[in-house]
């Protein structure tokens, strides 16, 4: 399902694989009996043992991407912004966390956003199947529950990265304080920090969401904001 193809669905994916027709992928989808939480377990422990031998620096990344939806029937689904269009979509979107290293990087988790427009709602979750335990949780909340869990899970990581929507969040950096893992997290020119006696606690001179150019600890460079550590 995560082949590179240009439109996936139970056709184009039996077409790769040198299949005679959709029928195993639709099974899956609609009709097969498995375990969410046992199969990303399984992966979990597959991309430790992968990645992470003889490999001396490992990171957790967070990040989102945006599903576009037509309708309101799809669990998730509302206006909102997807980083993936670039602008505010009808879309789904889910939160992953991903191992890198040096030998390569993988998905690790991923947790479905579910908006409060769905968990105040019990009768639309009922009809689409959404378990009557899921509770809200912000998408800084679902990275925090997948970190731990691949940490629980014994999975090694040296230090986490995330952009500005999880940098932000004081909760989350609290989180990974608790579980001393380091962290590099982008977070808004204008956020409070810790200063000397008698300095502004904010960057003095930057616009707010001003961005600057940081050295990727995987040898490539990218935009992000200042980085809380």
């Amino acid at each position: 399902m995560m082949a590179h193809l240009e439109r996936r669905n139970c056709w184009t994916l039996a077409e790769a694989t040198g299949q005679a027709g959709p029928w195993r992928f639709q099974h899956l989808l609609s009709r097969a009996s498995w375990d969410d939480d046992q199969v990303r377990s399984e992966i979990r422990s597959w991309v430790s043992e992968h990645l992470n031998a003889g490999s001396r620096l490992r990171v957790f990344a967070v990040d989102e991407t945006g599903d576009v939806k037509k309708g309101v029937s799809t669990v998730g689904v509302q206006r909102q912004y997807s980083g993936t269009a670039g602008r505010i979509e009808n879309c789904q979107l889910a939160v992953h966390l991903a191992l890198a290293t040096g030998a390569g990087h993988a998905a690790v988790d991923v947790r479905l956003y579910l908006p409060r427009s769905w968990t105040d709602d019990p009768a639309r979750c009922e009809t689409a199947g959404v378990p009557e335990r899921v509770r809200f949780r912000t998408k800084p909340e679902l990275a925090g529950d997948m970190i731990e869990a691949a940490l629980d899970a014994g999975v090694v990581a040296d230090f986490a990265v995330g952009d500005e929507a999880y940098g932000i969040n004081p909760d989350l950096r609290q989180r990974l304080e608790a579980r001393r893992l380091p962290y590099v997290l982008a977070v808004s020119a204008t956020t409070p920090g810790p200063a000397r006696e008698g300095q502004d606690h904010r960057r003095e001179g930057c616009r707010p969401h001003a961005r600057y150019r940081l050295a990727n600890p995987l040898g490539r460079e990218r935009r992000q904001g200042p980085a809380s550590v």
